[in-house]
Order: C-alpha cells, then sequence, then structure tokens
C-alpha cells in the first residue's frame, strides 16, 4: 500500500498562483508515473500533468504554459506549480502515482476567484 500525502492547496486570487506538493510512502523510483489529477463539482476527475520516473511530462491542454511539474526522487514527492491561475482551476486535486496499481491521495482544495 502506498500512502500519498497532498499539501498546498487554498484560496488564491485569479492570476495568482499555487504549489501543491505530494510526498510518497514508498521510494519514487518505484512509482513509474506520478501526478495530479482533479475534479470540479458535478464534474468527472481528469488529468491535469503527470511526469514519469524518466522525466516524461504530460499536461492536459487547459493547463499547458501554466502548470509545471517536478518530481524530487530523492524526497519521494511530486510538485505542481499552478501559475496564472484562473477560476475555472477551481478544484480537489488528487495526488495520482502508480506502481503495479494506481494510488490516490485524499485531495487537496484549490479555489481561485475574481
Amino acid at each position: 500500500q502506498v500512502q500519498l500525502v497532498e499539501s498546498g492547496g487554498g484560496l488564491v486570487q485569479a492570476g495568482g498562483s499555487l504549489r501543491l506538493s505530494c510526498a510518497a510512502s514508498i521510494s519514487a523510483l518505484s512509482l513509474n508515473v506520478m501526478g495530479w489529477y482533479r475534479q470540479a463539482p458535478s464534474k468527472q476527475r481528469e488529468l491535469v500533468a503527470t511526469m514519469t520516473t524518466g522525466g516524461v511530462a504530460n499536461f492536459a491542454d487547459s493547463v499547458k504554459g501554466r502548470f509545471t511539474i517536478s518530481r524530487d526522487n530523492a524526497k519521494n514527492t511530486v510538485i505542481l506549480q499552478m501559475n496564472s491561475l484562473k477560476p475555472e482551476d477551481t478544484a480537489i486535486y488528487y495526488c495520482h502515482a502508480i506502481t503495479t496499481y494506481p494510488f490516490w491521495g485524499q485531495g487537496t482544495q484549490v479555489t481561485v476567484f475574481y
């Protein structure tokens, strides 16, 4: 069982920035993919950004150019840097990791207001 603990959510004005961090309970080198998904009210959970152990990143079109993702395998963490935030980015953000099975964090709320 892999535990994923998120931090860094909160309330921010449109145009601002937030940094989400997710710490894994096992070596990140065992996690083939780490990343972030989000779920807004009444919407399905959707991919935000992921990164492989080798550093290959994948982003949702809606966040390209605004969000970056990085992994610190020595600290077993994945970081989502969110810039130029928009109200439509408001959602619960979930850390996600895959070994043989998928694992999820408990989620952290991000709210962007005008």
